[in-house]
């Protein structure tokens, strides 16, 4: 965050992280995004992840933890966050949650976030 907005001039208590959801997985990522960072190697527990529609989706049976695809994490200005639609899911180091609590990631939804909350929906670093 500091580095793009020393790059754009802006005041860095006005910048946020935007988390987009890509349709490839690591393999097919072959530079270095313009702006933030690629991060893969992530976990959905309670959910899947539809790379299609690019929504969060009720779970497949017998699919547990199902991988997300690659994430570009970049920082945006406050006021061009978009919070409509959007689940805030918590991730964690592993499935013990509590104390391995790391981040919040918004996450795109067609229901209402109290779904997934209710779910039980997490992001995941390690199963």
């Amino acid at each position: 965050m500091q580095s793009t907005a020393r790059r754009y001039e802006l005041p860095l208590d006005k910048m946020c992280l935007q988390c987009d959801v890509t349709k490839k997985n690591k393999e097919e990522f072959t530079t270095a995004p313009r702006d933030g960072a690629y991060v893969h190697g992530i976990f959905m527990e309670g959910a899947r992840w539809d790379v299609q529609a690019g929504l969060l989706m009720d779970s497949r049976p017998k699919e547990l933890f199902p991988m997300l695809p690659v994430i570009n994490v970049r920082a945006i200005t406050q006021d061009k966050q978009d919070l409509r639609n959007m689940y805030e899911c918590p991730m964690y180091k592993t499935r013990t949650r509590g104390p391995t609590y790391v981040w919040t990631f918004n996450l795109k939804t067609k229901d209402k976030p109290a779904k997934w909350t209710l779910a039980g929906v997490a992001l995941l670093l390690q199963i």
